[in-house]
């Protein structure tokens, strides 16, 4: 059924799938180990099974076929981060991997390396012509060069071979790409170390701090012109403090607060209100949060009084934050606003730290984590590894138990 066959010093099988021939190498140059794998070959094509031996997929046919796969199941933003990765790998093996944004390319034209990184030792790509050709070494050295070149932190290092790893799986499990050894050799690329996350958030005197330094002062008898300059600037910046106040007080992600409608606050539900993270549609444009969860925050009675006080611009799509000339804040505009606001006012904070100072206060406040999952939109795991440090400082009485004097009687005597 199955021919030997031999070319250079490698071994190849030879068969027939219908009226079409076949022949694919064996990846050895040893006789005896060739005729055991057509054995094997001869046994699966008796019982009518696949070939067990490894097939010779082009490289650039299943990354695009990857490519098209996760831009149907994750979300944009979530997708073009792996093709990133991705194009980091391989290059531009394919059409899905070639980069669109001449600012994008610009930037990494012009990317600034880490003091103490060699300039000249510019990482290389995973040069392979088919995906059956990847292994461990490869990959190894590949995010060893990175790390080398650029100076990666462990995790980001752990994030390109996680990126890898679901690329070869994809390709067995869902195109039936047989491995040598039907073993993915990214598995075994051992992982970086990671270092406990660094997290800042702000005090109770800095929030008072970071909310004043956007207040701007009423001036008798002058009136503002919201069309001029100076009138946007200034209705610019006092949207931005009612927007750092909604990511302080409910811990909204960036983009959350980016995709609010007047709709979604119900002020009526609750106490103080609700803010509704949700799904939705406008415009032909698609968007839901993060875990693909749709979730609800209560409106604090401090953020409700701030609320109070604001009232959106008429806008194109009834945002609760519209951007300058009334359509969606764009997320890359807003922060840049942010970071001109803040450094006139001689502030470092970011959007992640607003976020995390919603998670810490709860935390040092005694809230449980599995609370502060659910209103963040985490998993308990991920609050444990952010905020559990914070919450003993709210349970010296947990450690409490037995009696103080008979201790110390038993101690003494």
């Amino acid at each position: 059924m199955a021919s030997l066959k031999k070319r250079g010093k490698k071994y190849y099988a030879q068969y027939y799938v219908g009226s079409k021939q076949r022949r694919v190498s064996l990846e050895t140059e040893s006789k005896q180990i060739a005729k055991e794998k057509i054995r094997k070959l001869e046994s699966a094509m008796l019982r009518g099974e696949d070939s067990p031996l490894p097939t010779k997929t082009p490289i650039g046919d299943i990354v695009e076929e990857y490519v098209n796969h996760i831009r149907a199941v994750k979300t944009p933003k979530s997708a073009q981060t792996d093709i990133y990765y991705l194009r980091e790998a391989f290059g531009e093996v394919c059409e899905g991997l070639k980069c669109t944004s001449r600012k994008r390319t610009e930037k990494t034209r012009k990317r600034k390396l880490k003091p103490g990184m060699d300039g000249r030792k510019r990482p290389q790509t995973i040069e392979i012509s088919y995906l059956e050709q990847i292994n461990t070494s490869m990959v190894s050295s590949f995010i060893a060069s990175l790390v080398q070149a650029r100076g990666l932190a462990p995790k980001t290092a752990n994030r390109y071979r996680e990126i890898l790893c679901r690329l070869v799986n994809w390709s067995m499990d869902e195109r039936g790409v047989k491995m040598p050894g039907d073993k993915n050799p990214v598995v075994k690329v051992g992982r970086y170390k990671e270092h406990a996350p660094k997290i800042r958030f702000l005090t109770l005197t800095q929030i008072d701090e970071q909310l004043a330094a956007y207040h701007v002062p009423q001036q008798t008898g002058k009136v503002i012109n919201l069309h001029s300059c100076d009138g946007q600037r200034q209705r610019l910046k006092q949207q931005i403090q009612i927007m750092i106040a909604m990511y302080i007080y409910a811990g909204l992600r960036r983009e959350e607060a980016l995709w609010l409608q007047k709709s979604d606050l119900d002020f009526k539900s609750g106490a103080n209100g609700m803010i509704r993270i949700r799904a939705k549609e406008v415009g032909g444009e698609s968007w839901q949060p993060k875990t693909k969860v749709n979730r609800a925050v209560p409106i604090s009675t401090t953020l409700r009084r701030i609320l109070e006080v604001y009232t959106p611009l008429p806008n194109k799509g009834d945002w609760y934050f519209p951007g300058t000339g009334g359509e969606r804040y764009d997320p890359d505009n807003f922060s840049r606003d942010l970071r001109y606001f803040q450094k006139k006012s001689g502030l470092i904070w970011t959007c992640l730290d607003f976020r995390h100072t919603f998670g810490s206060q709860l935390a040092m406040k005694g809230e449980s984590l599995y609370k502060i999952a659910t209103l963040m939109g985490n998993s308990p795991d991920i609050c444990r590894l952010h905020y559990a440090a914070l919450i003993p400082e709210a349970m010296s009485d947990t450690v409490e138990f037995g009696k103080f004097d008979k201790l110390l009687k038993i101690a003494y005597e």
